[in-house]
């Protein structure tokens, strides 16, 4: 029964959706369920530890069900970003209603899209990766696609990654680090792959060239749509596009910050880093919000075994734990003083453990 718990995300632009036409304050209903309400079953629900039998694995992985969920999401992505930008077309909306209205388009799009392209962009299949390149211009960020599995899966908690946070870090300076570093990794990773080839880092074939014209495409094209379709130049749905993408992609590196907060590799003796386990990542298994982001909190798992699918995703009891799922750890993660306040005792915990088990 839990695999119908992966259906929940879609409360989220249903709610989207439903705030929109209910007017006012009710724009901020997704946000606030998002970031109010979650958190409060997440710490009534509390942790669910259930990893399934191994020899039941292969057989659940193998599913239908849940490629069918994640193929139905990013669809839905993209018919929900064409109403999005009909919506600001209008010129209809208040300013705090619109200030609702792009939050929610952050959570929704930003929150669960990038989570779902994250999951589609690690499989092998050519269909889900252009599903998960298709939600990456959606937001704007599509050089993830090439970062993220070829840069961070490599480097993640090394000084080599942008995507690792630091200890004592803020979120507002690794906002930085990231973002920009993320975009410089990529274009050496694509860069590196060409000169293979004997081709120049110019080459049209650099996959980065896909990253900034593809997203650029999508917005003229909404918004030439839309200025068709009111019968004036609707240049609002370009600022719209933009700044939501901000938001979203902004999200996913609050996600990031949160993951990989202050953990390190030890380097080896040859100079290279010890093998990525599930040591190296901090873990969430609270229920509720885990069924909202497809098991992307159980991140210890995901970054020792990249290929596992979201539904085989397993709880290990010695990773890093963090207190809460990742909708309150956001929030935390805004206010520096509470987070290090948090995390930093728990940081030296794990800190501590790993010296006691290395020199045991």
């Amino acid at each position: 029964m839990k695999k119908f718990g992966y259906l929940f995300p879609f409360i989220l632009p249903a709610l989207w959706v439903w705030g929109y036409y209910q007017g006012g304050i009710w724009n901020y209903a997704t946000v606030l369920f998002a970031f109010g309400i979650i958190p409060i079953f997440d710490a009534l629900l509390g942790i669910d530890k259930h990893n399934f039998p191994k020899e039941t694995e292969k057989q659940i992985s193998e599913e239908g069900y849940y490629k069918g969920v994640l193929y139905l999401w990013a669809f839905l992505q993209i018919g929900l970003l064409v109403w999005a930008c009909y919506v600001v077309s209008l010129n209809t909306l208040q300013t705090y209603e619109y200030v609702g209205f792009l939050l929610s388009t952050m959570t929704v799009l930003g929150g669960v899209g990038i989570t779902v392209a994250h999951e589609l962009g690690h499989k092998s299949s050519r269909f889900e990766q252009i599903l998960a390149k298709i939600i990456l211009d959606t937001v704007f960020y599509r050089h993830f696609f090439i970062e993220h599995n070829r840069g961070h899966h490599v480097n993640v908690a090394t000084p080599l990654d942008p995507a690792t946070s630091r200890k004592n870090q803020s979120f507002y300076r690794f906002w930085r680090q990231s973002v920009w570093g993320s975009i410089r990794s990529a274009w050496k990773i694509e860069a590196k792959r060409l000169q293979k080839q004997g081709k120049s880092n110019w080459n049209w074939e650099n996959e980065m060239w896909n990253c900034l014209f593809e997203p650029l495409l999508l917005m003229i094209t909404l918004t030439a749509s839309m200025s068709l379709l009111q019968g004036y130049f609707v240049w609002q749905v370009s600022v719209f596009y933009i700044l939501q993408s901000v938001l979203s992609f902004s999200l996913l590196e609050a996600v990031n910050y949160i993951e990989h907060y202050g953990i390190t590799r030890r380097l080896l003796e040859n100079g290279k880093y010890e093998r990525v386990e599930h040591l190296h990542s901090w873990n969430a298994s609270h229920l509720l919000s885990n069924f909202f982001l497809f098991q992307l909190q159980r991140h210890s798992d995901h970054h020792a075994y990249a290929n596992r699918r979201y539904q085989i995703l397993r709880h290990f009891e010695d990773s890093p734990q963090l207190p809460a799922g990742y909708p309150t750890m956001v929030l935390l993660a805004l206010i520096p003083p509470l987070w290090f306040a948090v995390m930093n005792k728990r940081l030296d915990n794990w800190e501590k453990s790993v010296y006691e088990a290395r020199n045991a």
